[in-house]
């Protein structure tokens, strides 16, 4: 009880690592603290990760007991076995008839939830599944898939050795994306070697800190990126013989952006010319700088193509493979990764024919793949560690289409708006007590992984995801103890004997779709401390071993098989995060296809040279609609209970005080806001950061939780009762949730 136990934080990418100091209960966490011994965050936590006792202990409606869902819409607690084994005949009966491909899967694993979701390609084996999605699918899959094309291997910013951050429609002061963002932020701000350009239509507190802030009207992103890639050109500031040297396709580009109006575009986005001009020439004559772009571009209008120019900018000033600059990651996963298909060429879904990218549907099309009469609709979803009816577009869609499917699955610690909806719910353990990782590791040039330890022991009727997995594998009559015993008389003679019989299971590529099964029934008993679900992690390590010889030898791993299991033990043992690979910059080149960079994709060049003028905005739609920013205190939704803000409880719609002025609104004050899709009631919060017509709802808010006497109460406006499914990106089809046309009305005290 008064010993502090290492874990990491969970709401967002960077995972910092923590000290947990439980209560005199055993269960409620009395203190949090950055942990100093965490090789990336180094102590360093933000004022989010100290609330996270609210996410483990809060009013969230928490489940401890499998659930089927009965013809009123109530639950009735059942057991596993009875849960387990119903599940299994219905998604088998689905399969049947329908083919296993009737059923799409849907998650993986919340925020820094990754490991139990890592085995749950062998649950989709077994039922025959074949096309999935995730919150990726919303966010990425357009910078995914240009940077596959653009370099084969998926890229990321050094910010912190640079001499210029470039931050595209990211605020990372709140939303981090890097270690010790905050802390980074200020020393950047701080040095006068040093600079931040911010393009952003809030002035945020990153674009606070920033030198320049251009301060663009929402949507022009594409136009204001398009004319600093021209003042590159016009202005002989690209790196000429770097280019030659590294690079192809610069005269196509180069022939397209000396015809960019750049004044124009510069009037079209709404920023003065001579300050865009300023700020390009500041990026142009830096040694190093590091480019990050987020959500606010990547849910907004021609996303993948500013995806794009933002590369070009970058690229053409030579900022890649060396200090401060982009750079090409190891890691354990292949999150990012895409095969760069030419448009048109990629896979797709069943019924709207959407790209997949990286593996993932699009989710803006999952309800059109199910609300239709094809015959190769989805019949079934599973749904694991995900809340899509309150995440993705259009949630009066979503759960149109949720209620019409046959059968759904969800694998959940709590009831949320997705699981009230399932017709079964199998209960998880938290991310606290259970071993957990994120694979979201992407930190250079020493890359680090950090298996975190439970804090605390899982109630009594929840099981953690990979049993839930196996078991279902197992029910589905796919593995067996024939399976399992080859690979546990290998076992006995050692983990090299392990590695050659699995090395053979591999071979077989329906038996490799079970490995992560195959290795927790095996492998999984005789690791140290229950950490069976660790077992997929020595397949990881070993794998890292292999494509990343020289860098897992770097960081003192040794060379060949030995490296690999020396790697999985450092894991296993560390319970703080380890260094898993150190790097050499020049080691970029080596990871790019062909290694160099291909600076032409000539249907995303083809729409740089033909932007139309930008469209009116119609009466009806005066307002553009930022649905969904992250503030000092939201962040993902699994964090459910409404107390652990300290300040914005209700979720106020932010304007301009310009706009508040014109409409007669002070602070606090009603309004409705409508869009296409939907109306919601909303208190207003007047300020100086938001542009005249430019609006913003925070994240995380309308969930519903349980008051003292079991009563649901929902905090808030869910962003997404206001978006649409079909408003999106054309090439990858993610959603513009960062532009919704939008009307305000005052609502009458």
């Amino acid at each position: 009880m008064t010993e502090w136990q290492p874990t990491a934080c969970i709401l967002c990418e960077c995972n910092c690592g923590i000290q947990v100091l439980l209560g005199p209960d055993g269960r409620s966490f009395d203190k949090i603290r950055g942990d100093k011994l965490h090789p990336a965050s180094a102590g360093y936590t933000c004022n989010k990760a100290l609330r996270l006792d609210h996410y483990q202990n809060g009013r969230t409606g928490r489940i401890t007991a499998p659930l089927r869902r009965r013809a009123d819409g109530s639950f009735e607690e059942i057991s596993w076995e009875t849960a387990i084994s119903e599940v299994t005949a219905r998604l088998r009966e689905i399969g049947h008839r329908y083919g296993g491909e009737s059923i799409f899967y849907y998650g993986g694993g919340g925020q820094g939830n990754h490991l139990g979701g890592a085995y749950a390609p062998a649950t989709m084996a077994a039922f025959g599944m074949k096309y999935r999605s995730s919150a990726l699918a919303q966010e990425k899959t357009g910078d995914f898939w240009v940077g596959a094309r653009m370099f084969g291997h998926p890229v990321r910013a050094d910010v912190e050795h640079a001499e210029v951050a470039f931050f595209v429609g990211k605020n990372p002061y709140q939303s981090h994306g890097f270690p010790r963002a905050r802390t980074v932020l200020k020393e950047m701000s701080k040095d006068p070697r040093r600079s931040m350009i911010v393009l952003d239509p809030v002035r945020t507190e990153t674009a606070e800190l920033a030198d320049f802030h251009l301060q663009l009207r929402p949507g022009t992103d594409v136009y204001l990126l398009s004319a600093m890639a021209a003042i590159l050109v016009r202005d002989n500031l690209i790196d000429g013989e770097w280019l030659a040297e590294r690079a192809r396709g610069l005269d196509e580009v180069v022939a397209v952006l000396r015809e960019v109006p750049i004044e124009k575009y510069c009037a079209i986005a709404d920023v003065d010319a001579a300050l865009v001009v300023a700020a390009t020439h500041r990026l142009a004559q830096a040694k190093s700088v590091a480019a990050l772009e987020d959500l606010g571009v990547q849910m907004n209008r021609y996303s993948t193509v500013v995806s794009y120019v933002e590369k070009l900018v970058w690229l053409l000033t030579g900022n890649l493979g060396k200090p401060g600059t982009q750079y090409a990651f190891t890691g354990l996963s292949a999150i990012g990764h895409d095969r760069g298909h030419p448009a048109g060429q990629w896979p797709t879904s069943p019924v709207a024919g959407a790209p997949i990218i990286s593996g993932l549907v699009p989710c803006t099309v999952i309800t059109e793949e199910i609300l239709t009469d094809h015959p190769a609709r989805y019949r079934a979803m599973f749904i694991e560690s995900s809340n899509p009816v309150h995440s993705l577009p259009d949630s009066a869609r979503m759960r149109e289409a949720l209620e019409s499917l046959e059968l759904v699955v969800a694998i959940d610690v709590a009831m949320t708006e997705t699981t009230r909806l399932a017709h079964y719910i199998l209960p998880a353990a938290t991310q606290f007590e259970k071993y957990e990782a994120t694979f979201f590791n992407f930190d250079f040039p020493r890359n680090i992984f950090h298996l975190r330890h439970p804090v605390l022991p899982a109630p009594e009727g929840v099981l953690a995801e990979p049993e839930i997995h196996a078991r279902l594998v197992e029910a589905a009559g796919v593995l067996s103890e024939d399976d399992y015993a080859p690979l546990r008389a290998a076992l006995e003679q050692g983990r090299e004997a392990f590695a050659m019989a699995f090395l053979g299971i591999l071979a077989d590529r329906q038996q490799a779709k079970l490995a992560p099964v195959l290795l927790y029934r095996t492998l999984g008993p005789t690791l140290p401390d229950g950490a069976a679900a660790a077992a997929l992690l020595w397949a990881a390590a070993y794998n890292c071993a292999r494509k990343f010889p020289q860098s897992v030898e770097r960081a003192g791993y040794g060379t060949g098989l030995v490296a690999g299991e020396r790697l999985f033990e450092a894991i296993l043992t560390g319970k703080h995060g380890i260094v898993i690979t150190e790097d050499d910059y020049e080691e970029t080149w080596t990871r790019l296809r062909d290694n160099t960079i291909q600076l032409n994709i000539p249907e995303l060049l083809q729409v740089i040279a033909t932007l139309p003028e930008p469209d009116a905005d119609p009466a009806q739609w005066p307002f553009v609609l930022s649905a969904g920013e992250r503030r000092a205190f939201t962040a993902n939704t699994i964090v459910r209970d409404p107390l652990w803000r300290k300040r914005d409880g209700a979720g106020t719609l932010r304007m301009s005080r310009a706009d508040a002025d014109t409409l007669g609104l002070t602070a606090g004050d009603l309004v409705r806001v409508s869009t296409r899709r939907g109306s919601v009631e909303v208190p207003v919060d007047p300020t100086d950061r938001m542009r005249p017509g430019h609006l913003s709802l925070p994240n995380g808010f309308g969930l519903s939780v349980p008051d003292d006497t079991g009563s649901p109460v929902t905090t808030g406006v869910a962003p997404n009762e206001l978006t649409e499914f079909d408003s999106r990106d054309e090439w990858v089809g993610t959603p513009w949730h960062k532009y919704v046309p939008a009307r305000l009305d005052t609502v009458a005290p």
